[in-house]
């Protein structure tokens, strides 16, 4: 097992005290960069373990964060904090951009082999920077089928891979749809898994907390779909040594 060094770092975003968490791989040269965006809850050790393991396979990266150090058990605070985010591109883009900065101030990314990796808003938060136009390699997202303003995926420079559970009530098949067609419209290299069987936050490890409706892990998905997500990186950023 490599060696990985881990620290926080604060940064401002959305006139909030943002607490990241960035992840190192052993050696001292540059490596690929990848951002983690985390659920609606916020960064957890979830996120903060998904960096540790993409620094073992040789990433530099930063688990980013939503709310201020915050983690929101509490669905109805969750909601009542993402949804206005999640209809605000550009808000969501402020996020983004903020923790994008603080990864490529890290010495040891490789500014020109960067990707965006996110789950539920988190992934949302990618995809708005690659519609953005912002140079990634690759945007990776689970329960993110969210769709954009008009005319602006066209400005995604990168491939697109999507995972979403078949049942999952908050991504339904007309959203679904939605996107993919939105992609295709763009001439984005997309890829869309749908895992069957699957809610919502299918990946994240069972909680101890109140949860909304439609919400359940699923274990092999899980596992699948982060092997999706690694296959992924393997194929646009590929670790050299």
């Amino acid at each position: 097992m490599t060696t990985v060094t881990t620290r926080t770092v604060e940064y401002p975003a959305d006139n909030l005290t943002m607490i990241g968490y960035l992840a190192l791989p052993a050696g001292a040269e540059r490596r690929p960069a990848v951002l983690i965006g985390p659920e609606g809850t916020g960064l957890s050790d979830v996120e903060r373990r998904r960096a540790e393991a993409l620094a073992e396979l040789g990433y530099v990266a930063l688990a980013f964060d939503l709310h201020g150090g915050r983690y929101l058990e509490d669905p109805e605070e969750m909601l009542a904090r993402c949804m206005p985010l999640l209809a605000d591109p550009d808000r969501m883009r402020g996020i983004g951009h903020a923790a994008l900065d603080v990864l490529r101030a890290e010495p040891r990314a490789d500014l020109a082999r960067t990707a965006a990796v996110g789950y539920g808003t988190g992934g949302a938060v990618a995809l708005e920077l690659g519609r953005d136009g912002v140079d990634l390699r690759a945007i990776g997202t689970v329960n993110a089928t969210t769709t954009g303003r008009p005319g602006e995926a066209a400005r995604i420079r990168c491939p697109v891979w999507a995972g979403v559970g078949s049942e999952d009530p908050i991504m339904p098949p007309a959203q679904r749809e939605a996107f993919t067609a939105e992609m295709q419209a763009a001439g984005v290299d997309w890829r869309l898994v749908v895992y069957g069987g699957a809610l919502h936050a299918f990946h994240h490890p069972p909680v101890d907390h109140t949860v909304r409706p439609g919400v359940g892990h699923h274990p092999r998905h899980a596992q699948r779909a982060w092997c999706d997500i690694v296959a992924l990186l393997a194929e646009c950023l590929p670790v050299t040594d």
